[in-house]
């Protein structure tokens, strides 16, 4: 019963390596490949750990951040079901440099480094795969940064709204309203501004019709001047 679960997963969700496996791979990817259930807001892994596994994200949502400078928390990059994370630091020979979290509720895989190093050094499309993987997030890194340090606090805050939207999508019964809902703290640590600044400006969006806030519930209503002031400030 376990093993065809997992062997729905890998199929259905976590298609993108599995598709590049062959059948004794795969065998050996079912073989060990382990589920873990994780509530809302806990540690999936800590800075300072050792990368023992690769993470496959099925259920839920994950976010990776890293402790700064007086307590300050950023957070890196949002996890959606179907990707895989946490492998870097494995490549790199060194330990975990940031942490990761749920957002919600979430349901995740794991499959044992030592099995992906040995299989990568037979199976040239599957290095290629973490190649594509790891230089795409460089890419993205490079970007975020240069947004971070040089957008006014608007065109941030407007650039991680974006950001769950284009990661989450809407709720399909108005369109409008985010897939997420995420804390003020996790919101502001996501646009690199105090918890304070983020509630201000949220507001200042709602008075501007851009969006409505309810709660932790956020309707987009003008999407194309989000995009604007995302991209101008």
């Amino acid at each position: 019963m376990i093993k065809s679960t997992i062997d729905k997963i890998l199929t259905e969700e976590l298609t993108e390596i599995w598709a590049l496996l062959s059948n004794e791979e795969k065998r050996q990817i079912i073989d060990n490949f382990t589920i873990h259930k994780y509530k809302k807001n806990k540690i999936v892994y800590a800075e300072g750990d050792e990368p023992e596994f690769l993470w496959a994200l099925i259920e839920g949502k994950v976010k990776k951040f890293k402790d700064g400078v007086g307590g300050r928390v950023q957070i890196l990059r949002l996890i959606n079901p179907g990707q895989y994370f946490g492998y870097r630091a494995h490549f790199a020979g060194e330990r975990y440099v940031s942490s990761a979290a749920t957002l919600e509720e979430s349901v995740l895989g794991t499959i044992p480094m030592t099995l992906v190093d040995e299989m990568i050094t037979k199976n040239n499309r599957l290095a290629m795969f973490f190649i594509h993987e790891l230089s795409h997030n460089l890419g993205n890194s490079d970007t975020k940064i240069v947004n971070l340090t040089q957008k006014h606090i608007r065109a941030r805050l407007a650039e991680a709204l974006l950001v769950l939207r284009d990661n989450y999508g809407y709720e399909e019964d108005d369109n409008m309203t985010l897939k997420i809902y995420m804390a003020r703290e996790d919101l502001a640590n996501l646009s690199n501004m105090t918890t304070s600044n983020a509630i201000r400006t949220l507001s200042n969006f709602g008075s501007e019709k851009i969006i409505v806030v309810d709660g932790r519930k956020i309707k987009i209503l003008n999407e194309p001047l989000l995009r604007k002031i995302s991209k101008f400030g």
